[in-house]
């Protein structure tokens, strides 16, 4: 079977957990670490004990010269005698004098250990310093490691040859120096133990809304999105969890809203098609009258049902990502602007009664669309020939925030306090109104337009005395504005158009 088939990742390496990999490379970083350090402690103090030993060692040879010389004896065997005695060894030390190629003098009493049993030794010596030069060297006796140095002795008017040694056991000197390494090793193994444990249970709380986050991923299906993710802690990874978590609020009121606009779409097609189809289905085809009474209702029909589609399209555009692109835009102006093109829809009085003086960030067109389909509303459910006014202001909501309301209020009959609840929901239609028919979807699209701005869509109104619909949005700070300020000769009186 070719090996391509299988992924390469599987082949080569085990499947590790992310919580394993992150607390191996937390246990390799500092178990390295803590192994440099030893090591480097362990040589430092090493060569710093050698450099003590030598130091002692060279010590130990001036204070013979000395010695030799303070004594004034005209013999060397007097002269070693002497140095032997008043040098005494100290812990793993130990010295020697050695005349005519042989060990003769050696400290008496216990020593660590004794040179002059060593007959190789004593040669080694002798050969090394017959240049008559001072000698630093190791040697490996009785079972230990050995620092020595030999000096040559000689003594005026006597031709013996003589030589000094003194000595230490490195073993010994180094037996601390290994401890403390040993010592080390073994704390940074219970380090790296203890530290494992912790880091273990750690990642595990730390990865924790992970494990949950893939679990919950797997049982989230397309037509079920809301199961969500318990969030403990304040660090990074609850955050992470938080907004998955506002994903899925979105992802389920995106799937919410889809499920309902199919079944409001799937609820009103269905009435024309059942409509044209009866009719064609009842149709005379030899009565040119019926032929054409049937052609105009199906043509109407089909009208209607296009209108219902445009109706949908807006409504998706308002709702999709990037649909509202602001631009600074004055609200006095856009107020008018859309007073003068709403005029050409009735006969009606139409005139603004404030215009709120201020720049905000806002989608002009969007805003221009939602006032219009305000201003058709008006027309289609408002008086015969009475007031419409298109208007904006400034002001402030309960917790002190800046707000602009821009609204459209017209003296018609109203609407009742129950069709209120549902007025911007989606293919709700009034019960009374002189237009044409709509598709509902006009006061949805407002709201939506709203929302997408991040402000609400509202009715007030009461049987028999008109109604106000108003579009809240919030101004940024740096766009807030006075409240009002001083009016114009054209801002004295309501502006109105009538047409």
């Amino acid at each position: 079977m070719p090996a391509e088939r299988f992924p390469r990742r599987t082949l080569w390496f085990p499947a590790l957990s992310v919580r394993v990999r992150i607390l191996a490379s937390i246990l390799l970083v500092a178990a390295a670490g803590m192994t440099a350090a030893g090591t480097t402690a362990y040589f430092v103090q090493r060569e710093s004990t050698l450099d003590s030993i030598d130091t002692a060692l060279v010590g130990a040879v001036d204070d013979a010269r000395f010695i030799a010389t303070d004594s004034k004896a005209t013999t060397l065997n007097v002269v070693l005698e002497a140095v032997v005695q008043q040098i005494r060894p100290g812990t793993n030390e130990a010295t020697l004098a050695i005349i005519d190629g042989a060990a003769a003098l050696a400290p008496g009493g216990d020593v660590d250990f004794r040179l002059e049993e060593n007959r190789a030794f004593v040669a080694r010596v002798v050969g090394e310093t017959a240049t008559g030069k001072v000698v630093l060297g190791n040697v490996r006796t009785a079972g230990r490691t050995v620092r020595y140095v030999a000096a040559p002795v000689f003594v005026t008017g006597d031709p013996v040859a003589g030589v000094f040694v003194a000595a230490f056991d490195l073993d010994a000197a180094m037996r601390p120096v290994t401890d403390a390494l040993l010592t080390s090793l073994r704390v940074t193994l219970a380090a790296l133990v203890v530290l494992g444990l912790v880091g273990w249970l750690v990642s595990g709380r730390l990865l924790r809304p992970i494990r949950a986050l893939r679990e919950a991923a797997a049982r989230i299906t397309a037509s079920d999105v809301s199961e969500r993710i318990p969030v403990v802690g304040r660090d990074d990874v609850s955050e992470l969890t938080r907004t998955v978590n506002d994903m899925l609020d979105r992802l389920e009121g995106a799937l919410t809203g889809q499920r309902r606009l199919l079944d409001d779409v799937g609820h009103e097609l269905k009435t024309p098609i059942t409509i044209v189809r009866g009719h064609l289905e009842l149709m005379d085809q030899d009565d040119p009258a019926d032929v054409v009474a049937t052609r105009a209702l199906a043509i109407d029909e089909l009208d209607r049902m296009n209108g219902l589609v445009r109706d949908i399209s807006a409504l998706a555009e308002v709702h999709r990502p990037l649909g509202v692109t602001r631009t600074p835009v004055d609200v006095a102006v856009l107020t008018e602007l859309v007073r003068t093109k709403a005029a050409a829809l009735s006969g009606h009085r139409w005139v603004t009664t404030e215009a709120a003086e201020i720049v905000v960030p806002v989608d002009a067109g969007k805003l221009t669309q939602a006032l219009l389909q305000l201003a058709t509303n008006a027309v289609s459910h408002g008086g015969v020939d009475g007031t419409i006014d298109i208007g904006s202001a400034t002001g402030r909501d309960a917790a002190g925030n800046p707000r602009l309301r821009l609204w459209v209020s017209d003296d018609g009959p109203g609407i009742g306090a129950e069709a209120q609840e549902h007025v911007f929901e989606r293919f709700r239609r009034g019960t009374t109104g002189r237009g044409p028919a709509g598709s509902g979807l006009g006061l949805a699209i407002v709201r939506a337009i709203a929302e997408a701005h991040g402000g609400t869509a509202t009715v007030a109104s009461e049987p028999g005395r008109g109604a106000t619909f108003t579009i809240d949005l919030p101004i940024p700070p740096d766009a807030v504005a006075p409240d009002s300020r001083p009016a114009d000769s054209s801002r004295a009186e309501p502006m109105e158009s009538t047409l």
